[in-house]
């Protein structure tokens, strides 16, 4: 959630100018570019596509968790870092419904389900420091927490990536004593400057301070969103300390983050796998930066009214910002808030995003909707994977495995592709058009052939008959 009275791109864009003008002795390395670390050699005239030659889109949902309606309580004490002096702050928020039911977790989460909408929906661990999920929340029997609990479980993680949201989206707690810090300033507000000049061990210790209260509540988690301004001045420690703490709490192959987004512009909204390393050993690392492609046009964090479904994608289906990112063949994920989905009983954003989805689907025939965690696996095995072609034989050395790989060559071969795994062959079943292609299956457009296949960890071959 962007608690900033700027949006995040705002920030990003001031930053950079005023990197920018700083010193010319000092080269500074682009605001978004982490290190992307190892690279692998690729062969020529082969080409890795989007899975299944398809575009991937998906919604981030931020600030949900259990029953608490985070932002109801939130406000006041944004209001109080600030001192009383931002107007962002100064609302109704009395009149703000103190909880987000469980009926309205399964109403969505069962039309997401039916839609074949997937993404990523945050449960903040500690939310606004009323409770800990693991634990206990006041204003509510544990029986309650227990059922709210058991729906993420059943009815959202099939479909949704779970991510803490750091701690407790507002005020930064002590990993020592459990508690918040006695200061009530900025400073130790989770959304503005408390991880700037922190170590990477340093924020590494808090991100597994959040992802434990989850994992002890019964959640699995491969990645994390920042709230606000969280690791804005602090990029290259937010990444390795997601990579250090995702892997050190739940050992997940390919931690990502949630931290940026492009609303509008040509800039590109593709994944960032950044400190990539160990691709040719036994333990392969990277982690993900995941960028969301629109605003947040749904109602808000803080209610405020929706932008509309026309500004993801027009009522004649021909403009908005998903028709320009799907277009040009990038994964188009959309950014909520779960309180402005909710919107105090009225469902404003859940109501768009219906209108949203149905319009996509009428559009377009090519889209895969995706998890977070399986964008990020995708990106990595696309840029980590060695591949090298010899004659009609590509071999690929993939760092990790890989749903829905999908390679494109040209080829004067005429047969059928034939894939070698682990020293066995695995039938490929050819498919009369692009459209039709799945895990295993090949389709070929007179000299371009197109494979579809689950790609192994370790070695495997993809022959083109003589």
């Amino acid at each position: 959630m962007n608690t900033h009275p700027h949006t995040r791109r705002e920030f990003l864009r001031t930053t950079a100018r005023n990197l920018a003008l700083a010193t010319a002795a000092v080269e500074v390395p682009s605001l978004l570019a982490q290190v992307a670390g190892e690279r692998p050699p690729r062969a020529p005239g082969v080409e890795v596509l989007n899975p299944r030659d398809r575009v991937p889109v998906g919604i981030i949902i931020d600030d949900s968790t259990c029953l608490v309606n985070v932002n109801r309580f939130a406000m006041p004490q944004f209001d109080e870092a600030f001192g009383g002096k931002n107007k962002t702050y100064l609302r109704n928020w009395r009149e703000w419904p103190v909880e987000i039911p469980d009926s309205f977790v399964r109403k969505f989460g069962e039309w997401a389900a039916a839609s074949g909408v997937k993404g990523k929906w945050s449960v903040v661990p500690f939310p606004a420091c009323v409770g800990r999920l693991d634990r206990t929340l006041p204003g509510w029997t544990q029986r309650e927490l227990k059922e709210s609990l058991d729906l993420v479980r059943t009815v959202m993680m099939p479909n949704w990536d779970i991510h803490p949201e750091m701690v407790t989206h507002t005020r930064v707690i002590d990993t020592k004593t459990g508690h918040p810090y006695p200061d009530h300033s900025l400073k130790f507000m989770e959304n503005w400057d408390w991880t700037t000049g922190k170590s990477v061990d340093e924020i590494a210790d808090y991100q597994s301070y959040a992802l434990r209260i989850l994992k002890n509540a019964g959640l699995t988690c491969e990645g994390l969103t920042t709230p606000g301004g969280y690791g804005s001045s602090a990029r290259p420690q937010l990444a390795q300390a997601t990579l250090q703490a995702v892997r050190e709490v739940f050992g997940a192959e390919v931690p990502h983050y949630f931290r940026d987004l492009h609303d509008r512009g040509t800039e590109s909204v593709a994944p960032r796998v950044e400190y990539a390393s160990g691709l040719d050993g036994s333990d392969p690392r990277c982690v993900v930066s995941i960028l969301a492609c629109t605003g947040d046009w749904t109602g808000g964090w803080d209610n405020t009214p929706p932008g509309g479904a026309d500004k993801f994608i027009t009522e004649d289906l021909q403009h908005g910002r998903m028709v320009e990112v799907i277009t040009r063949g990038e994964p188009a994920l959309m950014l909520a808030h779960w309180t402005g989905v909710y919107w105090n009983g009225q469902e404003l954003g859940f109501k768009i995003f219906q209108e949203v989805v149905r319009r996509l689907h009428a559009r377009f025939d090519n889209l895969i909707w995706m998890k977070l965690c399986e964008v990020a696996r995708y990106w990595a095995a696309k840029e980590l994977t060695r591949l090298e072609r010899h004659g009609n034989l590509v071999s690929f050395q993939a760092p990790f495995a890989c749903a829905e790989f999908t390679v494109r060559m040209q080829t004067d071969a005429q047969g059928a592709p034939r894939l070698r795994q682990r020293e066995a062959l695995v039938p490929l079943a050819e498919v009369s058009s692009a459209r039709k292609l799945a895990p295993n299956t090949w389709h070929r457009h007179e000299k371009v052939v197109t494979v579809c296949f689950a790609l192994a960890k370790g070695r495997s071959e993809l022959e083109f008959g003589a």
